[in-house]
């Protein structure tokens, strides 16, 4: 495990943006190190955002800690001037649980990969969800595995030809927001490293959220599996495929809005405004209807007709539910209001001792 520490330098005035907090600006978040990601990677503009987003959250420097795991995305607390942990294989959740039951007035972020968090760290990321500490989850998902060279990982295709599937993977694909939403998660998100307002808008929906918040964010890898969120994020390609939700809204795309989703049932149609269906008719979104965010997660899997159906990001489901570290804390205070403090060593020596002649 690494740890490292703020770079200690005096936070200078800025009529750009972050004067909300201090004066800090994005260039406060940047530390000394060099940026090691390989050229054209979309770790770059996530850390970009991430650094623009710091600044406007109201955080003191201080309290801000980013904790990750082992992959590319798990290099991002060096790159950050914030506190941070370089932690092992899939186990950020577990120590960024153990960080914020000890330090609850802290500001903690996990930064994790589709193999590393749904992985390895499978269970660690279910466990975190479900308890629902106040800390944010960022997953970054290129499917593949960057770091070492190129295998396929838990979110990558079937079919998908890589280095330890020659001849195409047999393994049915994670999707990590129903993931998260088997986990009972309170805050489901999606992002692209492409939309920089869009992910911008996301980490801090992701910030202001009370318990566990889970952004999945598309990355594109550029090296080994370069195209792989094309459809979403490219220019040409965007506007048809993607579908941006927001709570209280209908559900529309394309170049010029004139395709919406509704809801036939309990299953998702692709419909034209221009067949004589209104605004009215589409579906609306309602991002604390877990039975609906259920839908929409699945919506491509749950789709049976001919037409394609876009993918959805934006918040897909929000849900209040109270915190691990507050409970935990409420549990303490009640203990030791029974039964006093306790006494360490008398708890480690235990009512049974015996002295060896």
């Amino acid at each position: 495990m690494k740890i490292k520490a703020p770079v200690k330098r005096p936070a200078k005035p800025s009529s750009g943006q972050g004067q909300e907090n201090g004066g800090l600006t994005s260039k406060n978040f940047v530390s000394g190190q060099e940026v090691r990601w390989c050229p054209g990677c979309g770790d770059y503009s996530i850390l970009k955002q991430m650094q623009t987003v710091l600044p406007q959250i109201g955080v003191d420097k201080k309290d801000i800690v980013f904790i990750s795991g082992i992959g590319c995305s798990s290099r991002f607390p060096y790159y950050l001037d914030t506190y941070g942990m370089h932690s092992i294989h899939g186990r950020a959740p577990a120590i960024a649980s153990g960080l914020k039951a000890t330090r609850p007035e802290l500001s903690v972020w996990i930064v994790t990969g589709d193999g590393d968090g749904l992985s390895i760290g499978g269970n660690h990321m279910a466990h975190a969800l479900r308890r629902n500490f106040d800390v944010n989850i960022m997953l970054f998902n290129n499917e593949i595995y960057g770091l070492t060279k190129g295998q396929y990982s838990p979110t990558s295709k079937m079919d998908t030809i890589t280095k330890s599937t020659p001849l195409g993977s047999l393994d049915h694909p994670f999707n990590p927001a129903a993931f998260a939403m088997g986990a009972d998660g309170t805050f489901i998100a999606r992002s692209m490293d492409r939309d920089p307002k869009h992910l911008q808008a996301m980490l801090k929906r992701s910030h202001e959220h009370k318990g566990t918040s889970f952004l999945e964010i598309y990355q594109n890898c550029n090296i080994f599996n370069d195209g792989a969120f094309f459809d979403f994020s490219e220019k040409d390609r965007k506007m048809h495929n993607a579908l941006f939700v927001e709570h209280g809204n209908p559900m529309v795309f394309g170049m010029e809005n004139e395709l919406g989703v509704r809801l036939d049932g309990t299953k998702p149609e692709v419909v034209k405004l221009s067949d004589g269906y209104a605004l009215d008719d589409l579906w609306i979104h309602d991002e604390y209807d877990a039975i609906k965010s259920n839908i929409l997660i699945r919506m491509e899997s749950l789709n049976t007709t001919d037409q394609d159906v876009p993918r959805p990001f934006g918040v897909l489901f929000s849900a209040q539910r109270s915190n691990y570290e507050v409970l935990l804390e409420q549990q303490i205070d009640f203990a030791i209001g029974q039964k006093g403090k306790g006494d360490l060593d008398a708890l480690i020596a235990g009512n049974e001792t015996w002295v060896i002649e």
